[in-house]
């Protein structure tokens, strides 16, 4: 099974229904897959401009299409609000078994490299978004993961996202493809 995970999407339709269509350009065959955001998917938030293409139910409509596929968890962006317009739940956390390890999936604004995990069960990693920025880095034998942001990125870093995969996993970039980082898994 191949794992699509991205977040920030902060409302961009043009870069959702991207972010989609790599998802379909790299899914299986057989269809095994799943996509998950991780967070702040309508909402630009207070301190952030517009970003590129704000219109928040072109992207409901975007991800209702695929919510039999789709795990979203709650960003700091996100309100009770957003529920109106998803035909799927926003959940904390989402967590994954995978190869006998446990993929723990959240926002970051709690739970980060800087501030580990606490309040969730032990994982193997710990996927996140909310700092428009990818990195990993392991801290205390968790591997911790900022997948970047599709709708918009750090000043300067290129929008990203993650797929998990037999292979490993590979943080690529939205705007050319390009492979930013790969690490075996």
């Amino acid at each position: 099974m191949k794992i699509f995970v991205g977040s920030d999407i902060h409302g961009s339709a043009p870069m959702a229904q991207k972010f989609l269509a790599e998802v379909q350009r790299l899914s299986p065959a057989d269809g095994n897959m799943r996509i998950v955001i991780l967070g702040d998917v309508y909402n630009h938030g207070p301190r952030n401009p517009l970003p590129e293409g704000y219109a928040p139910m072109q992207v409901a409509a975007a991800l209702n299409a695929v919510k039999d596929k789709l795990s979203v968890v709650k960003g700091n962006c996100d309100s009770e609000v957003d529920a109106m317009i998803s035909e799927f739940s926003f959940y904390n956390s989402v967590s994954i078994p995978r190869k006998g390890k446990k993929l723990i999936f959240t926002h970051g604004h709690k739970i980060n490299a800087d501030m580990p995990m606490e309040g969730l069960e032990g994982g193997d990693a710990v996927f996140y978004g909310h700092f428009h920025k990818p990195q990993t880095r392991v801290v205390d034998g968790v591997r911790y993961v900022c997948v970047g942001a599709i709708g918009m990125s750090a000043a300067g870093v290129p929008r990203s996202y993650a797929v998990i995969s037999d292979d490993g996993l590979d943080i690529l970039s939205l705007e050319d493809g390009s492979l930013l980082e790969h690490i075996d898994m």
